[in-house]
């Protein structure tokens, strides 16, 4: 089976946890250790959150500071509108941040979510049949 483990560095492990099991992630405890904690999306999609000091262990480059300097964005597609506003209002609740505003093409509704860290996620809803309609695909 394809899979793909997304490794995110976490100032917070545990308050990490929490702000991504808002968002509808589930802990794995398999792979969840003290330095580094497994979140599902789906069978998968895997988010590895770890500490700063296990995530350099693996890469020898500069980390930049994500709270000023974007360095991949993730987008996470649900099923329904209400989905996407549901699962933004519990990341706020968690300390999430909104940024940017927005995005409503009408076949498609992106709202983003900043985690604790910085990283940015995209809740997307497409409704695939007007995507085809309006692109002619």
């Amino acid at each position: 089976m394809k899979q793909i483990f997304i490794n995110l560095p976490a100032k917070d492990l545990e308050a990490s946890m929490y702000f991504y099991t808002q968002l509808g992630f589930t802990v794995n405890p398999l792979f969840t250790f003290d330095n580094q904690k497994c979140m599902i999306w789906t069978d998968q999609v895997y988010l590895m959150l770890q500490t700063y000091e296990m995530f350099k262990s693996g890469n020898k480059k500069h980390l930049p500071d994500t709270k000023q300097n974007a360095i991949a964005t993730f987008t996470l597609p649900v099923e329904s509108i209400n989905r996407v506003n549901e699962i933004i209002k519990n990341g706020l609740k968690a300390g999430g941040a909104e940024s940017p505003a927005m995005i409503n093409e009408g076949f498609m509704l992106v709202r983003t979510i900043e985690d604790l860290d910085g990283h940015h996620w995209g809740i997307m809803y497409l409704d695939i049949e007007k995507f085809k309609k309006t692109t002619g695909k």
